[in-house]
């Protein structure tokens, strides 16, 4: 089973509190989603593997370590997804970025796909999907779903908020998936948003409504 990881340290947990505001800005809201993105990813990649190599400093040679492998692929489900990306390339800003675009049928909740473009290779890379609300998870599932039809095996799931419902949803289709997640909520509730959240991530990440 992939594990579960909530992040406990304290710039995220006092980041999540101040984008819970409704009277946020849109830019402060935007950037504060990007800084969370940037340490939730620095815990979602502690496991990365390494590989030894001969480097020569300014006084003698010596051996460190790279990043083992092809560069990393980063998946922003659209749209919400894309907030969280620069956060992301700040500490691998070599890794290459796909989409996917998905919607949610706001009758039957369930995940539409209308886009999908993915890095050359994508399966041979380690892959960290982006979308700042885990809610029902049916999006988050979906995007999974066709990652591993593409050939996508080392996945790894970070998002902002997330409703229990939704991990269990994840945890359920791809038990093989971990899961990096900001702050886990009460619940889901009868329109599926998260209680209590922070409203539509999209929306509040763009300005619109």
């Amino acid at each position: 089973m992939g594990k579960v990881v909530i992040m406990d340290h304290p710039l995220i947990q006092h980041k999540i509190g101040k984008i819970r505001a409704a009277g946020m800005g849109t830019k402060e809201f935007r950037e504060m989603i990007s800084e969370i993105a940037m340490l939730i990813c620095y815990e979602a990649t502690r496991d990365m593997e390494l590989e030894e190599i001969e480097v020569e400093t300014p006084i003698a040679k010596t051996t460190a370590r790279q990043l083992k492998g092809m560069d990393p692929a980063i998946i922003p489900i659209l749209r919400a997804g894309l907030g969280m990306v620069d956060g992301l390339q700040s500490l691998l800003p070599t890794a290459k970025v796909g989409h996917i675009g998905l919607y949610r049928d706001p009758e039957s909740l369930n995940p539409v796909e209308y886009y999908c473009k993915l890095p050359p290779e994508c399966g041979q890379r380690e892959v960290f999907v982006v979308d700042p609300m885990l809610a029902t998870g049916g999006s988050a599932s979906a995007a999974l779903s066709l990652l591993k039809e593409h050939g996508c095996k080392k996945m790894h799931f970070l998002c902002i908020i997330a409703a229990p419902e939704g991990i269990r949803t994840v945890q359920e289709k791809h038990p093989d998936v971990d899961l990096y997640v900001g702050a886990l909520d009460d619940h889901l509730n009868d329109h599926g948003y998260i209680v209590p959240g922070l409203g539509d991530a999209g929306d509040r990440i763009f300005g619109t409504k």
